[in-house]
C-alpha cells in the first residue's frame, strides 16, 4: 500500500545524500533487472496504464540498441532512465533515484529508518514553514518550502499563522515549494477559505476511486475568508506547491505574481526497484472541482508575470494598497456590528436611571456576550469600556460592565481589580475588599490590590458606618 503521505512529493523522493559514497558500478544484468523492474512497476501502478506500456516498450527497445551499455555509474543510469521516461511520458514526477542510505545498512532497504529518517530531515527544516512575520504596512509574509504529513506539521503550522492572524493582506511565497502532502496544503486553505469549499480531488488509479479534498469545518484560530492573498511563484513551484496556487486561482481567491511553475500535478508513491535503485511512481492524478482538469506539463500562469527574483518587489505596494482598503472594510464592518451593541447599552443605561437594575444587567450582559462570541469584544476591549463609563461618571454602568467581564473571564486577575476599584468609588466597601482579594488570590503579585483593602479597611476602622 503506498502511503497517502507520499502523495505529490516531486522532490520528496529524491532525498538529500547523508554521507558520501562512491561509484557504484552496474553489469548489464544489473541494467536487464532494473529495467524489468521498472516496466512491471509502471504498469501495475502508473496511472495512465496505456501510457505505462508505452514507456516499458521504450526502455525495452533502448536497452536492446545499446542505449545503457557505456553507463557504469547507478546513478547515471537513474538519470538516463528518467530522461527516456520522460521523454514518452511527459510527466515530470516520473523520476529514477538513488534513496539515500545510512551508514552500515549497505544495501539493505529499511523503510522503518527510511520513514525516521524522513521526518528528522522534515523537522530540521521546520516542517515546511521558512518565515512567518507581519511586514510593514500589516503585510503577512509566510515562505512554505514544502507541505510534509499533517499530523507532524501541524503544530508549527498553526503557530506560524497564529503570527498572522491579524494582518491586512498576506503574501504566500511558493517560489521554492516542491510539494507534499495534499491533506497539509487543505489545512493551510481552510484558513483562507469558507467551511466546506471543494478544493480539489485526487483520482486514484487503485480502486478505481476519486478522494475529494473540502476545507475543515474549524481551524485553530481565525478564519480569513476575504483577506486579500497574494502568492508568489517560480519555475521551480512543484506539485503540491502548484495545487496550492491552483486551489486559489481557481477560486479566483488570490492574485499569482511570478513565473509559470513547473507543470506537475499526478500524486503518486515511491517504489524500490532493487537495492540500490528506487522510482517515484503517479499512482493518481488531480482533477480541480472549477477547471475539470489540471496543470500537469502546462504549470499554473500567474495573472502578473514577473521573474521569480523580482515577484516579491512587485507585490508589496499591491499588497499595501490592498491592506489599506481591507483595514477601512474592517473599520466599517466594526462599525456595523457596533451599531446595535451601542443602543442596547443606551437602553440598559435608561434602565439603570429608571432603577431597574436587574433588566439593566440582564440587557447590558446579554448585549456583551454577543460581542464577545462575535469577535468584535473581547476582556480588554470591555474593561476599556467599564472605564470610559466610570471615567465618565457612570459609576452603575461601570459596575455592570466590569460584572459581566468577571463572569465572562473568571479566571483574570485584572477584571476583578476593575470590578473592586468600581465598587469602591460606588462607596459599596465590603464587595471591593472582596473582588480585590479575589484578584489577589489569582495574582499574589497584584500590589494596588492590595494597597486598596488596606487604605479601605482602616478607612472603615475609623468610619464604621
Amino acid at each position: 500500500m503506498i502511503s497517502r503521505s507520499l502523495a505529490i512529493v516531486a522532490a520528496l523522493c529524491v532525498l538529500p545524500h547523508l554521507h558520501a559514497q562512491g561509484i557504484q558500478q552496474l553489469s548489464p544484468s544489473d541494467k536487464k533487472a532494473a529495467i524489468e523492474r521498472i516496466d512491471s512497476l509502471l504498469i501495475d501502478n502508473y496511472v495512465f496504464e496505456d501510457l505505462a506500456r508505452k514507456c516499458a516498450d521504450h526502455l525495452n527497445r533502448k536497452f536492446s540498441q545499446g542505449a545503457f551499455d557505456s553507463i557504469l555509474d547507478v546513478r547515471q543510469f537513474a538519470g538516463e532512465l528518467t530522461k527516456e521516461l520522460q521523454s514518452i511520458s511527459h510527466d515530470k514526477h516520473m523520476r529514477v533515484s538513488v534513496p539515500p542510505q545510512s551508514p552500515g545498512r549497505e544495501n539493505a532497504p529499511d523503510p522503518l529508518l527510511d520513514d525516521l529518517i524522513m521526518r528528522r530531515s522534515t523537522a530540521q527544516r521546520n516542517f515546511g514553514v521558512a518565515r512567518a512575520e507581519a511586514l510593514e504596512g500589516n503585510i503577512g509574509l509566510l515562505d512554505i518550502r514544502s507541505f510534509p504529513a499533517t499530523e507532524v506539521s501541524r503544530g508549527t503550522v498553526t503557530a506560524a499563522l497564529k503570527v498572522l492572524e491579524n494582518v491586512d493582506a498576506l503574501i504566500v511565497d511558493l517560489r521554492k515549494n516542491n510539494g507534499g502532502n495534499p491533506d497539509l496544503i487543505r489545512y493551510y486553505c481552510s484558513y483562507f477559505f469558507p467551511a466546506r469549499t471543494h478544493l480539489n480531488s485526487l483520482y486514484w488509479r487503485r480502486g478505481n476511486r476519486t478522494e475529494e479534498f473540502w476545507t475543515l469545518d474549524s481551524v485553530e484560530g481565525k478564519r480569513r475568508p476575504d483577506l486579500p492573498v497574494f502568492i508568489l511563484t517560480s519555475s521551480r513551484t512543484f506539485s503540491g506547491g502548484e495545487e496550492f496556487a491552483y486551489n486559489f486561482q481557481t477560486r479566483k481567491r488570490a492574485t499569482l505574481i511570478g513565473e509559470t511553475t513547473g507543470g506537475g500535478a499526478n500524486p503518486g508513491g515511491f517504489f524500490r526497484v532493487d537495492s540500490r535503485l528506487g522510482i517515484f511512481i503517479p499512482t493518481g492524478r488531480a482533477i480541480n472541482p472549477v477547471t475539470k482538469t489540471n496543470w500537469e506539463g502546462t504549470g499554473v500562469e500567474p495573472d502578473i508575470k514577473v521573474a521569480a527574483d523580482d515577484a516579491l518587489n512587485t507585490c508589496l505596494p499591491l499588497a499595501r494598497e490592498k491592506a489599506k482598503q481591507y483595514e477601512e472594510m474592517e473599520k466599517q464592518r466594526t462599525e456595523h456590528e457596533l451599531e446595535p451593541i451601542r443602543k442596547a447599552l443606551e437602553e440598559g443605561e435608561k434602565l439603570l436611571a429608571s432603577a431597574n437594575n436587574g433588566e439593566a444587567e440582564r440587557r447590558i450582559s446579554s448585549v456583551l456576550e454577543s460581542g464577545v462570541a462575535a469577535g468584535i469584544a473581547n476582556e480588554m476591549s470591555v474593561n476599556n469600556l467599564g472605564y470610559s463609563y466610570l471615567q465618565g461618571g457612570k459609576t452603575e454602568m461601570a459596575i455592570a460592565v466590569f460584572s459581566f467581564n468577571v463572569k465572562q473571564f473568571p479566571r483574570s486577575a485584572n477584571v476583578y481589580d476593575s470590578l473592586g476599584e468600581a465598587l469602591m468609588k460606588a462607596g459599596r466597601m465590603q464587595e471591593s475588599i472582596r473582588n480585590y482579594q479575589k484578584s489577589i488570590d489569582l495574582d499574589p503579585t497584584n500590589e494596588n490590590a492590595k494597597e486598596m483593602i488596606k487604605k479601605m479597611s482602616e478607612g472603615m476602622k475609623k468610619d464604621p458606618r
